[in-house]
């Protein structure tokens, strides 16, 4: 009785209520703005930055207490460690697969091919500071980018937001705090649930803000660049569409099927998400409800505080497909050939280069750059080809991302057992109602 008083409570809910109605209502109306006042549409960018600022402001505390609570509770050590280690597995075999996904599409349907761009027509000064981070980031090699992960202290890990160092300190914090035990620990774990629940019931009001930043991003999206923005580079943005959406429902829609979990019902239980992704082309803006959402979906706590902020830096498997794509489809522009050794030396170099891009400004372009500069043949002037449209580019990125990320936890969660098989089927059979916004 109590399940049908439940759906007939959610049936009674005014339809305009709904999140992802609001969501979908300030999308269209920003596209009408920008299209109808394009200079006017520009200045509601305020709207979608503030929204950014105000997730980013709550990520890096919920993060922190999320790992460090539960690797406290679970009690175990050895199955977090094991946890970790079937994590990064996983990821590393995801994003092969996502790199030679790119790759393959890329020489099958040759967006680059015909374009016969003379690259000292080309403009330098637009990279501007890409140019310049890249450099940086040439020659650090991985022993510079794990030294990276150890913050200078742990407070400025958390004013810089900086997801990967503090999960680095929440782990720490978390098996310290899980062998110290006894009344102190608890009282501990204890403070730091208390606090994840008045952070999360905080994130839950900053959602509800949400439409307000999807207006703002999709007006000045279409304002700027216009709806026909996207004519000169439409086969490079369509064919990286495409091959998203071919590694989400093929690769990770296998996976999932290995789980039990039709991934069409997976993606229309996190839709609210996906809408606020897709306007705002950031995954930060849905961190901490999807932390919450994948809980309430059957998964542990504790696998999710590991597995997702590790995903969204070592897991980005739509930045894997784009990394491939356009190096090739550079080449293909600018005719470049290239031989089995540089296409060997794309995906290892791409291996690395694509890890920890999540956080750093223009990070695409700043990867690419750093992938194109240890691959001599390639001319990395090149990059100016794909700045234009990396926007909508960045669109689908963040939201093949994200969804890489929520399979992940998923997948790792089954394969340790560690799924409420039940009560994720009882989820996406609408028997049970979620509401992130809640606390």
């Amino acid at each position: 009785m109590s399940t049908i008083a439940a759906e007939a409570t959610v049936a009674r809910k005014p339809l305009y209520t709904s999140l992802f109605v609001q969501v979908l209502v300030a999308l269209l109306f920003g596209i009408v703005i920008g299209m109808a006042a394009p200079d006017f549409a520009i200045g509601l960018k305020i709207f979608s930055d503030a929204f950014l600022k105000l997730i980013s402001m709550i990520v890096a505390p919920i993060v922190f207490c999320v790992v460090v609570h539960g690797i406290a509770g679970a009690g175990d050590l050895k199955k977090v460690g094991r946890v970790g280690v079937k994590a990064l597995v996983y990821f590393e075999a995801m994003t092969t697969v996502a790199l030679v996904v790119g790759l393959l599409l890329a020489y099958l349907f040759g967006p680059g091919h015909g374009m016969n761009i003379d690259t000292s027509t080309l403009d330098a000064k637009a990279l501007g500071n890409y140019a310049s981070n890249a450099q940086k980031l040439k020659g650090e090699g991985i022993g510079s980018f794990l030294l990276n992960i150890i913050p200078t202290t742990s407070f400025d890990a958390l004013s810089r937001n900086d997801v990967l160092q503090v999960l680095f300190f929440a782990i720490i914090f978390g098996v310290s705090l899980a062998l110290v035990g006894g009344e102190k620990g608890e009282k501990i774990s204890s403070f730091i649930d208390a606090v994840s629940t008045v952070l999360f019931r905080a994130m839950g009001l900053i959602v509800r803000f949400a439409p307000i930043g999807v207006l703002g991003a999709v007006a000045y999206t279409v304002g700027k660049y216009g709806v026909g923005s996207l004519k000169q580079l439409l086969s490079l943005v369509a064919l990286f569409y495409v091959s998203v959406a071919i590694f989400v429902l093929g690769v990770l829609g296998a996976v999932m099927a290995l789980a039990g979990i039709n991934i069409l019902k997976f993606l229309g239980y996190l839709r609210e998400e996906l809408m606020i992704v897709v306007a705002t082309a950031s995954s930060d803006a849905v961190l901490p409800q999807v932390m919450r959402k994948l809980e309430r979906f059957g998964v542990k706590d504790s696998v999710v505080g590991l597995v997702i902020p590790t995903g969204y830096s070592f897991n980005l498997d739509a930045f894997s497909i784009y990394l491939t794509l356009a190096v090739v489809f550079i080449a293909q522009a600018t005719n470049t050939p290239l031989s089995f050794g540089d296409l060997m030396l794309v995906l290892g170099v791409s291996l690395i280069t694509s890890k920890g891009a999540h956080g750093v400004p223009g990070s695409a372009i700043v990867i690419l750059a750093a992938t194109l500069n240890a691959v001599p043949s390639i001319p990395a002037i090149g990059l100016v080809l794909v700045l234009s449209v990396d926007w909508f580019i960045g669109m689908a990125r963040a939201v093949g991302n994200l969804i890489g990320n929520c399979v992940a936890t998923v997948v790792v969660a089954a394969w340790e057992g560690d799924l409420d098989r039940d009560k994720a089927r009882r989820v996406l059979e609408g028997a049970e109602a979620v509401d992130v916004t809640a606390g």
